[in-house]
């Protein structure tokens, strides 16, 4: 059993959640399950003729607030529950829960067989509640859906062992932000921003001598927007679905090096090794570049006291970086099962993915809806980005294993070991984790 909080919590309410779990996990509603029934069998081949007809009842959805604007959000929900309704005509019972005890909360309800038939979840949670049979797999209700459109890298964060077990609604992508003004200063050109770690090196070695730093590391924070960004470009992982530890390997210790020659070279702020942000350097002028997305990207045009680019992600070996990924899922346990699953692919379609994403500015996940931003330069560079924006660790330990990856990277800053003896021991507690 693998030594996390998360099955901590299972141990009170799985044993309750398996009694409460549909019994076949495959989605059949009731009226289907008595097919030797004479009876009903011309109304079984009629519903297996028009699906859409077997659908009934109700289904209760769960999902967070999105933006602090409470009436658009309404509305927005409105619009999309309505249409469903009327289209399937299920009855849609949606409630907005805070993000705060999100997993307690989910797990209490599911473990006492009242919890939602659909509700919101994000990369480091799938993989969890897949693992241990909470989720309804998804992939029998898709044979006919129209899945090209997504975003490939979407589909990373919805799929576990193969299988498929949501929906993406959102994606984002984090790359990095240069103080224009900055870049001029340094003699460098504002159209030309670096897209190799080579190149923007050569930049740092310029921002140090023109006493700036060339980025913020904020090592004290999650390592999705510092280190594994790194690993991805040089072509390393950290550890795979198959539970192979990976964060060791030759391409993924060439990260650990460049950060802390980066770190070694004065090119970061000093206190980078626990920071959890750099803002009010940024801000007064004294970074050059930081990793930003469309957070970063609403504050900087709210503030409009930076002069500011966007650069693509960057790359080593290859062009990647970090980008969560929203998503929708069903529990396997839902006595709904059916009209939850069409739920889920009725709220990513594209056009629900537009009215969700032109509330929330998110980035949609299907291509075809990206042109909501089609008169927002700097959103839709962003949007072309998320190609690029893998969700972090898909596996049930990635929440778990973070901290130890954070304290050898500490560590391996700090002096005290090298980048290899860092990822080594990174992935000697690891192994210990999920073994």
């Amino acid at each position: 059993m693998r030594k996390k909080a998360f099955l901590l919590m299972l141990v009170l309410f799985l044993g309750i959640f398996l009694v409460a779990c549909n019994s076949d996990g495959e989605g059949d509603s009731e009226d289907q399950d008595d097919t030797n029934s004479e009876d009903q069998e011309q109304d079984d081949e009629e519903a297996s003729n028009d699906e859409e007809s077997s659908l009934s009842g109700e289904i209760t959805v769960w999902a967070h607030p999105f933006t602090g604007e409470g009436d658009a959000e309404q509305e927005m929900w409105d619009e999309i529950t309505t249409s469903y309704e009327e289209e399937y005509g299920v009855t849609v019972n949606f409630e907005q829960i805070p993000w705060s005890n999100r997993d307690q909360k989910i797990l209490t309800a599911l473990a006492a067989n009242n919890g939602p038939d659909v509700f919101y979840a994000i990369p480091d949670q799938m993989p969890q509640y897949a693992d241990e049979g909470m989720l309804l797999e998804l992939d029998p209700y898709l044979e006919d859906h129209d899945m090209d459109d997504f975003v490939e890298s979407s589909l990373v964060s919805v799929q576990w062992q193969d299988k498929t077990y949501g929906l993406p609604i959102l994606q984002e992508a984090y790359t990095l932000f240069y103080n224009l003004d900055v870049v001029r200063d340094i003699g460098e050109d504002p159209d030309n921003l670096p897209e190799t770690w080579e190149e923007f090196e050569e930049w740092a070695v310029k921002a140090k001598e023109n006493d700036y730093y060339a980025t913020a590391f904020s090592f004290g924070g999650s390592m999705n927007g510092t280190l594994y960004p790194y690993i991805w470009q040089a072509g390393g992982e950290i550890l795979t679905q198959d539970d192979e530890v990976k964060i060791n390997d030759e391409k993924s210790v060439e990260a650990f090096e460049y950060v802390n020659k980066l770190y070694e070279d004065g090119h970061v702020p000093e206190d980078s090794i626990t920071a959890q942000e750099h803002n009010e350097m940024w801000d007064s002028g004294q970074i050059m570049a930081s990793m930003g997305s469309g957070i970063n990207l609403q504050i900087l045009q709210e503030k409009d006291e930076i002069d500011f680019g966007i650069a693509p992600p960057m790359k080593n070996e290859q062009q990647q970086t970090y980008g969560t990924t929203g998503m929708f899922v069903v529990p396997s346990n839902t006595e709904n099962p059916d009209a939850a699953a069409e739920f889920v692919k009725h709220m990513t379609n594209s056009e629900n993915q537009r009215k969700f994403n032109s509330v929330t500015k998110y980035i949609p996940t299907r291509e075809s809806a990206k042109d909501i931003f089609d008169d927002q330069p700097y959103l839709s560079q962003l949007a072309s980005y998320t190609q690029y924006a893998l969700p972090g660790v898909i596996h049930p330990a990635g929440r778990s294993i973070m901290p130890f990856i954070q304290a050898e990277l500490q560590a391996m800053l700090e002096g005290e070991k090298s980048p290899q003896e860092a990822a080594d021991a990174a992935a000697e507690r690891i192994a210990n984790e999920i073994n």
